[in-house]
């Protein structure tokens, strides 16, 4: 991939209503990297 690039996330946190469901969840994908959320059907991937 001309240029490169990634994908960065710092410190993110969700919350649905009072649950939290992410707290600070931080993440770095560099070009080229293979990346997959996985979970069940109607989680909110």
């Amino acid at each position: 991939m001309p240029g490169g690039g990634h994908i960065e996330i710092d410190a993110i946190s969700k919350w649905y209503g009072e649950q939290q469901v992410l707290h600070e969840v931080s993440l770095d994908i560099a070009a080229g990297e293979f990346f997959s959320l996985l979970g069940p059907s109607g989680c909110g991937k």
